[in-house]
């Protein structure tokens, strides 16, 4: 095979894994109480409401800027962007990330090897963006899925029953 066929092969499981994680990142966001969406553990983290408005928007950049084949800045998080709960950014989540991981899915085989510049910082295949997305992704979500039980929550299945499942 090519290298662009080996691409298409490794994509197109990082595409279904992304597909099978998303579901699992709004079970996430439904189990955001209300009332905890200003919960941080520390000073320095991100607070709930935080960690939902930057998976939303982190997802769909990062995957538009792999269909795109270039990086443009990220995404405002503030509350400018709109999304004020966890309902918000279910809708925005449903909405777009999606159509992001679509647009990936359509890319030509050479595109996934073609190597992307994000802002000088770090280059490589789209191939390699695409797996650091979905990292990126799943690493916030176990960030987030941390604070349920303290801002109020309950902590859903993710790779099998929770304690607040069983």
């Amino acid at each position: 095979m090519s290298p662009q066929q080996d691409a298409r092969v490794i994509a197109d499981h990082l595409l279904a894994d992304f597909q099978h994680e998303m579901a699992t990142t709004l079970k996430v966001f439904e189990a955001v109480p209300e009332t905890g969406l200003t919960y941080r553990p520390d000073p320095v983290s991100k607070s709930a409401l935080g960690l939902l408005r930057h998976i939303t928007l982190e997802d769909e950049w990062l995957l538009n800027a792999i269909a795109d084949g270039a990086f443009v800045p990220p995404p405002d998080d503030s509350d400018a962007c709109g999304i004020m709960n966890a309902a918000d950014a279910i809708a925005r989540y449903q909405e777009k990330v999606p159509a992001a991981l679509n647009r990936v899915r359509g890319l030509p085989d050479d595109h996934l090897v073609r190597e992307l510049d994000m802002f000088g910082i770090y280059k490589a295949p789209a191939l390699q963006f695409l797996a650091m997305t979905l990292k990126h992704s799943v690493h916030h979500r176990g960030q987030l899925s941390a604070y349920l039980r303290a801002a109020g929550g309950k902590v859903p299945g993710i790779y099998g029953p929770s304690a607040d499942t069983k």
